[in-house]
């Protein structure tokens, strides 16, 4: 190392980095893009893969520390692209990448699966001068293969631990489940994670980070391994809501190839980070559905109501017993059986030969032939989405598709947030993201302590279509106010 500061940067250092604070860094000169690449590759090796063994990184890029040092040369010649620019960011395993890495959405059946182009996620990651670092770990088929199958665990990548307490039973949160823990763990700068229901929201919130589950539409789903069109997305994970914001910019966008990206069009913004705002609270409206508290452990309710009194505290008006009228509903996932598979089965199609794969029935016979290693916990919901027509065509599908738009929306969500002139609902952990994935619209979780049972808690905002800047708003403002997140002990 020719700079003499970048010997003293110690990992003490990097420990809850901001992506600004690695700007300010690259700008003065005192650190490069291939150091920040080294050090995040060392500590995976140190603590991901040895030591904890939280396992929460799949593999890492063969071209990382080229790709970085070509972005320090751009970054002297004509200065950085924008706040991403030469930051290290993994990606959940479904998410394609047209390099070195593989995506394989933790299956087996996919392991040698090299994607032919990049995700649209992908591209605006390099587009903003990010370095792919490596692939994360998640649940395999993003909990989307069997009951009982534990969260974090994949046929390919084994189990993800929760950096919390390895040796617990505290839970690690699914299905985006690396890209959580990875983060919480100081192995990246960012992560980029997937959710159907609940996939960012509730890693994030176990793993004490902020995730942001966007509005379905603002980023583009083209080239992330599916479950189902109506509720898919990407998603930031970070350990700031600032950094979750910078994220988002960069990934948000319309997509030619994918035509829910068109709603979009003047509701999305490259730059997030103008929405945060200390004083975001005052004034703000939010409402609490209490009667969910008879569903948490004595902790939990104590947590949530210390945020209440944060977000009081902070000048907000927060409305508690606030109801919901399909709350109670019996939420099912038929839905999600019935798109898998023309989802699953038009991904597969477009493979190369070198993948054993082009169905949703070659998988499952894939698994059945090699189940010592495929099927530790079966593959029960493979098979039921097989045995649909996949042509969408099912009275059950059509019915089952607009009760959960009608029970989410206008005797959910929408009801809520009209009926008393809110601005965000407030849920634990993942609670509302049932309800708010059906209707197609944003949560941010932001960290909301910790409980001695069952770990980190994480405080949910959730509000209509493309309400991401007041999530944001509401969220910074209670982070700043807060400071909840401590990082694990490793």
């Amino acid at each position: 190392m020719h700079n003499p500061y970048l010997q003293q940067l110690s990992e003490e250092w990097l420990i809850e980095a901001t992506i600004d604070d690695m700007q300010q860094l690259m700008e003065e000169g005192k650190l490069t893009s291939r150091h920040l690449v080294l050090m995040y590759i060392d500590r995976i090796a140190r603590i991901d893969k040895d030591g904890a063994k939280i396992n929460s990184v799949l593999e890492i890029n063969p071209d990382a520390l080229q790709i970085a040092e070509a972005l320090d040369a751009e970054r002297k010649q004509t200065g950085p692209r924008g706040p991403l620019h030469g930051i290290p960011v993994l990606l959940k395993d479904n998410i394609d990448t047209h390099d070195k890495m593989h995506t394989s959405a933790g299956s087996v059946a996919l392991a040698n699966h090299i994607a032919a182009e990049d995700s649209y996620v992908a591209k605006q990651l390099r587009q903003a001068g990010a370095v792919i670092l490596g692939k994360a770990n998640m649940t395999e088929w993003a909990n989307f293969m069997t009951e009982g199958m534990p969260s974090g665990y994949s046929s390919r990548g084994g189990q993800v631990l929760n950096p919390y307490n390895q040796d617990s039973e505290y839970f690690i949160g699914g299905s985006s489940s690396g890209s959580g823990a990875s983060v919480a763990a100081n192995l990246a700068a960012v992560a980029v994670g997937t959710e159907t229901s609940g996939s960012i929201i509730s890693p994030a919130s176990q793993n004490s980070v902020v995730g942001i589950k966007p509005t379905i539409g603002l980023i583009s789903r083209t080239g992330i391994i599916p479950i189902a069109h109506s509720q898919d997305t990407a998603g930031p994970i970070a350990r700031t809501v600032t950094d979750a914001a910078i994220l988002l910019g960069a990934l948000a966008g319309i997509d030619d190839q994918d035509p829910v990206t068109a709603t979009s069009k003047g509701q999305s913004h490259t730059d997030y980070t103008q929405f945060l705002d200390a004083n975001g609270l005052q004034g703000a409206r939010i409402g609490v559905v209490t009667a969910m508290y008879d569903q948490l452990s004595e902790e939990e309710v104590a947590l949530m109501r210390s945020a209440v009194d944060a977000l009081r505290a902070g000048g907000a008006h927060v409305i508690d017993d606030v109801e919901i009228p399909s709350y109670k509903e019996n939420w099912g996932y038929d839905v999600l059986v019935y798109e898998f598979k023309p989802d699953l089965n038009h991904y597969l199609s477009n493979l190369g030969p070198n993948v054993p794969v082009h169905s949703l029935a070659d998988v499952i016979a894939y698994n059945n032939e090699h189940a010592d290693v495929a099927l530790k916990y079966g593959q029960t919901i493979l098979e039921k989405s097989q045995a649909t027509s996949g042509t969408l065509t099912e009275a059950e599908y059509i019915n089952n598709r607009e009760r959960d738009i009608y029970l989410s929306t206008e005797q959910g969500i929408d009801y809520a947030l009209s009926e008393h002139q809110l601005d965000a609902l407030l849920f634990p952990a993942n609670w509302g993201s049932g309800i708010a994935c059906k209707a197609g619209y944003p949560q941010l979780t932001v960290p909301g302590g910790y409980t001695d049972h069952k770990g980190p808690l994480g405080i949910t905002f959730v509000a209509g279509a493309f309400s991401e800047p007041t999530l944001i708003k509401l969220g910074y403002a209670f982070e700043q106010a807060t400071k909840h997140r401590v990082a694990p002990k490793l």
